[in-house]
């Protein structure tokens, strides 16, 4: 439990608050979140390298100092992202911008991450999705994609089980003329997936008016549901995420920069301003009090006889 009467807590606070102030102005600052910037891309350049062999062979040395040189930079950067949450630490695990930044440059230097090549180079890429932080239009899309998932979740409920009904009717139907493509289920769902992107189209609408006339019906009620409306319902559920996503970053920024705490000047003028509330709050008392003891003199005031300057009443 922390002792109020402490002087060592008492000279920590305002070093926390010195020290937030510090970090919060530097990570603020524009240059610092474009040198941030340069660096992901950097790091996204010696990505892509790295897939040349001859590169990679050539330049190895190089290509590790500079990973190594990003990953400390990296580190710095978090660091400095902490620092500026330092009198208030709740609040830099509120974002989840932080976190992300947080968990990709700490499992960097995990025994089990370093040690396996494959994972190494995915997290090195997850790198990559930083620029969302510096980006607003990317960061809010990222956001509104998010949100749309649990809208998207029931578009591929209903989409499945469009495909599993018209894949069944087209398996009774065209099965035993057209085996190549509804033969089966599989190959069914295969071929109406394809078709929902209007794919071939054309070729399975002459293959089926060779079967019957009607097959026309067929093509003609799933392209309308698949490729149209289905589609529409999906376009229809990000457009209104992303509504949202922008709605709440828009009051996010309200809300990023919290009130800071006032400086002793503040507290010293705060202080002064109750204590001259305080005299003026007594002395009117003391002037309702004396109000208080005027109409006991009025009535024998009003009772007795003003004296005429004659001397007559």
């Amino acid at each position: 439990m922390t002792d109020h009467h402490d002087p060592t807590a008492k000279v920590w606070r305002p070093s926390r608050r010195r020290l937030a102030a510090r970090a919060r102005a530097l990570t603020q600052a524009r240059w610092f979140a474009l040198t941030v910037l340069c660096l992901i891309l950097a790091n996204a350049a010696l990505l892509g390298a790295e897939t040349y062999s001859g590169v990679a062979e050539g330049w190895y040395k190089w290509l590790r100092l500079a990973e190594h040189l990003c990953l400390a930079a990296f580190t710095v950067e978090i660091l400095l992202r902490a620092c500026a949450h330092a009198d208030r630490p709740r609040d830099f695990f509120r974002d989840p911008w932080n976190l992300f930044d947080l968990a990709v440059v700490v499992s960097a230097f995990l025994p089990v991450v370093r040690e396996n090549g494959t994972v190494l180079r995915l997290l090195r890429l997850a790198r990559v999705l930083r620029t969302a932080r510096f980006l607003p239009q990317l960061r809010t899309f990222m956001i509104a994609v998010g949100r749309s998932l649990p809208g998207t979740f029931s578009f591929l409920i209903v989409g499945a089980l469009l495909l599993y009904v018209y894949a069944m009717v087209g398996w009774v139907f065209f099965a035993d003329h057209d085996p190549g493509h509804f033969g089966s289920l599989g190959r069914a769902v295969l071929t109406l997936f394809l078709l929902m992107t209007l794919d071939g189209l054309g070729d399975a609408v002459h293959a089926g008016l060779e079967i019957s006339r009607w097959s026309i019906l067929y093509y003609a009620s799933y392209v309308l549901l698949a490729s149209f409306v289905l589609v529409n319902v999906l376009i229809g559920v990000v457009i209104s995420s992303l509504d949202e996503a922008r709605e709440l970053e828009r009051v996010q920024d309200e809300t990023r920069t919290p009130a800071e705490p006032p400086p002793a000047t503040t507290l010293d003028e705060a202080r002064e301003l109750r204590e001259r509330i305080t005299t003026a709050r007594q002395a009117l008392d003391d002037l309702e009090a004396s109000l208080q003891r005027l109409p006991a003199r009025q009535p024998r005031e009003a009772e007795g006889t003003v004296p005429s300057p004659s001397g007559y009443t």
